[in-house]
């Protein structure tokens, strides 16, 4: 059941509408993933899944939710993401391009991190952000699993991030903390939690979050603000309340045929560009409720220039492992004694909560290098792998934790479809199992 006071304020909103809206609460959820065009090496088929393209996203697909592709080792091996359809949206409107500056403000859990970093193709510097420590650790993980080998993910509040990095980012995205309006159709917990207090909550945050990203994007820069709710407060309010503190702001312009307009005329005094924003409605097509707003900073003032963080020769252990899977390396980032391979052009560091800075290599212990999950994930899979089948016995006893037989020597990657799972160490005919003890399979 709906709460009242949002059945009210939506049926007032929409008038003749409402009735087609209210209906969209029964029909069923749509389901989708993202391919992940960083994974080059795969050789299997997806055709089980019973894709179909998402229109605003060209990596982006539904599927067939009796398929439940979440099972699959292809899912382990970081081959496709579970998104829903709408939530790809604001990525592809932010639109990255490969070495540029860009900043996720508040990405957990990542999906939209992902998207980011497949556009970037590894190059430039990708900053995820998450305030809250729990949620960026599943960030950081999941950009893992992706392969994202460029991705600096911290866990901090926007405004120190706004007094590090001002003026730095080519490009932002704000998917702001939001009353979750767009989800109640598939999350029972978004319709217990709302009230028209948290409404005007999340309104006062996202303003706070919207000032500090403000000040981190560089003269002419994109920033995409975006929310899963319907509330024009927390969302053509939160953009004029935005632009009316910045003139050098501005609703840009961007054809997205898809979606519908936003309404400058629920608000009592809306600011000029309004109707170019964004509104996906479940109503009106394949996805959950959202919305999103372009914005350009003008060409005024100066970019900011952060000194860079400090490199350090990798270890000799390090560099010999790498080179074995033809990846060459020369200097790197140590946090303890694990070791990154860091972004070109990575700011410095100091004094900021790190829990990835680029690619996560591994440790060294007594003079012997022991890869990290995360480097078998980053690295183009070569020579030195096994491959199975996605069906295969063998794969799904890999991701129990399970001993297989094999003959290979030394550390290989284990993979699915030609996809990295993780890492196995070969030696007297057997490959003992590495991965990781949390992400395995109990059945």
């Amino acid at each position: 059941m709906l709460p009242e006071g949002f059945e009210a304020r939506m049926r007032a909103l929409l008038g003749s509408e409402y009735e087609d809206f209210l209906a969209s609460f029964d029909r069923p959820l749509c389901t989708g993933l993202r391919r992940n065009p960083l994974k080059t090496g795969f050789t299997g088929d997806l055709s089980r899944f019973s894709l179909s393209p998402v229109p605003w996203c060209p990596t982006g697909f539904y599927y067939d939710a009796v398929s439940r592709p979440g099972l699959s080792p292809y899912h382990a091996a970081g081959l496709y993401y579970l998104q829903e359809p709408s939530a790809m949206a604001p990525a592809e409107l932010l639109d990255p391009q490969p070495g540029e500056r860009v900043l996720d403000l508040c990405a957990a859990p990542g999906g939209k991190s992902t998207q980011l970093a497949a556009a970037m193709r590894g190059q430039g510097l990708l900053v995820c952000n998450e305030l809250h420590p729990k949620r960026a650790r599943i960030l950081a993980s999941n950009l893992e699993r992706w392969g994202a080998t460029n991705a600096l993910v911290l866990n901090e509040h926007p405004a120190r991030l706004a007094e590090r990095f001002p003026a730095f980012f080519d490009r932002i995205l704000v998917d702001a903390p939001c009353s979750g309006e767009g989800m109640f159709r598939k999350e029972d917990a978004a319709v217990a939690d709302w009230s028209e207090e948290t409404v005007r909550m999340c309104a006062d945050r996202q303003a706070e979050i919207l000032r500090s990203a403000a000040q981190m994007l560089a003269p002419g820069g994109r920033l995409v603000y975006s929310t899963c709710t319907f509330a024009p407060e927390e969302n053509e309010g939160s953009v004029s309340r935005l632009l009316r503190g910045r003139p050098d702001f501005s609703v840009e312009t961007v054809d997205a045929p898809w979606f519908d307009r936003g309404r400058p005329e629920w608000l009592d005094d809306p600011v000029p560009g309004l109707e170019h924003t964004f509104r996906l409605w479940p109503h009106k097509l394949r996805g959950e409720g959202h919305y999103a707003a372009v914005l350009r900073r003008a060409e005024i003032g100066a970019r900011g220039d952060i000194p860079q963080q400090r490199l350090v020769p990798l270890p000799d252990a390090v560099r010999d492992f790498l080179r074995l899977f033809g990846t060459d390396g020369t200097h790197g980032l140590a946090f303890g004694e694990t070791w990154y391979l860091p972004p070109a052009g990575l700011p410095a560091l100091d004094g900021l909560h790190v829990l990835n800075a680029g690619l996560r290599l591994g440790e060294v212990r007594r003079g012997r290098f022991v890869p990290a999950h995360a480097l078998a994930h980053g690295l183009t899979v070569g020579a030195r792998s096994v491959s199975y089948p996605a069906d295969a016995p063998e794969t799904a006893a890999y991701l129990r934790g399970e001993t297989l037989p094999g003959d290979a020597e030394g550390w290989v990657v284990i993979c699915a479809g030609g996809c990295a799972l993780g890492w196995a160490k070969g030696a007297g005919g057997v490959l003992k199992n590495h991965y990781p003890k949390g992400l395995r399979r109990l059945k």
